[in-house]
């Protein structure tokens, strides 16, 4: 049995298909790791709540090559009141059935010391079979946050999905603190909404007079605030630690090759980093403004295959 003494975290995940690339760009970002299981275990602490594609975290206490190991060991650790038990599937194994998982869960809870409580408990704890063994730690799932920002006042069509736009924020802004992000193309809304429910310093501008009530009607919905101003973004000023622009393109917005480039390369005076989110090939345009990829992935929305470019 291992005691761990400094804090590790084992995260569980699950994707779509379209969102395969998208969901690995964004664990490279967040935690340093290219993998294709969906477990990933790092000292790194991050909210699950942060990401579309996190299920849920636990928090390392102890862990055992046998389950009976496990359970000598976790019952001495510290008497703790108000505690309830949650297996974890692990979604690279098969499925664990409910007889099974409840016996798990109740064997666990019996070699805990303290009260458990099934209905309002105060800590969590999680118990998963990973990796050729068991790991038994305290658990937070993941909120789905961005689920509640499905439904705005107003959309369209064609605007990031919340969940594109969540993992979005997350590969512009890995530390959220302290941060000054820009969305200069911002349209109705959705990376605004999703950046300030990260608590995140965020200010949106578009060119497009007739979409900014309804931009700011969508951020107040959902009891934000935030700053959103009619402005050409290249009429920017002022200097932020990252952009993210989803670029207009000719299927929606006619728009010249010189002005997409003319568009980056004011990007490139008041941004660090940014993040461009584009249907068409823009690398050359990308390269004359002065910036370099560093990583890239695809994300498709029915007919349209969306391009993420990590820029700096």
């Amino acid at each position: 049995m291992i005691i761990i003494e400094t804090k590790n975290y084992l995260y569980t995940y699950s994707w779509e298909p379209n969102e395969a690339s998208l969901c690995a760009l964004e664990r490279r970002i967040l935690f340093g790791e290219d993998s294709e299981s969906s477990i990933l275990e790092s000292s790194i602490e991050i909210d699950p709540s942060r990401s579309p594609f996190i299920r849920e975290r636990l928090e390392i206490i102890c862990e055992a090559g046998e389950f009976d190991e496990l359970l000598n060991h976790i019952h001495q650790l510290e008497a703790v009141d108000g505690f309830k038990v949650v297996f974890v599937q692990n979604p690279d194994a098969e499925k664990v059935g409910f007889k099974k998982l409840r016996k798990i869960e109740k064997e666990v809870g019996l070699h805990l010391k303290g009260e458990a409580e099934l209905v309002e408990p105060h800590i969590w704890y999680g118990i998963i079979q990973a990796h050729d063994r068991w790991v038994f730690g305290k658990y937070v799932r993941n909120e789905a946050v961005w689920l509640h920002h499905v439904k705005k006042p107003h959309s369209y069509s064609t605007a990031l999905s919340t969940r594109v736009a969540r993992a979005v924020v997350n590969i512009a802004a890995p530390e959220t603190s302290g941060v000054k992000m820009i969305d200069p193309c911002c349209g109705i809304g959705t990376v605004l909404v999703e950046a300030l429910s990260m608590g995140i310093d965020i200010v949106g501008s578009d060119r497009n007079p007739l979409i900014l009530d309804g931009v700011r009607e969508n951020i107040a919905h959902f009891g934000f605030e935030g700053d959103v101003s009619l402005r050409d973004i290249n009429d920017v000023t002022g200097s932020y630690d990252v952009a993210v622009i989803d670029l207009p393109y000719n299927l929606c917005s006619v728009i010249s090759d010189d002005e997409q480039l003319e568009m980056l390369r004011s990007a490139r005076r008041f941004a660090d980093k940014v993040v461009i989110v584009t249907l068409e090939d823009v690398d050359a345009n990308v390269a004359k403004a002065g910036f370099d990829i560093i990583d890239r992935c695809e994300v498709s929305k029915g007919r349209f295959v969306r391009q993420i470019l990590v820029c700096v």
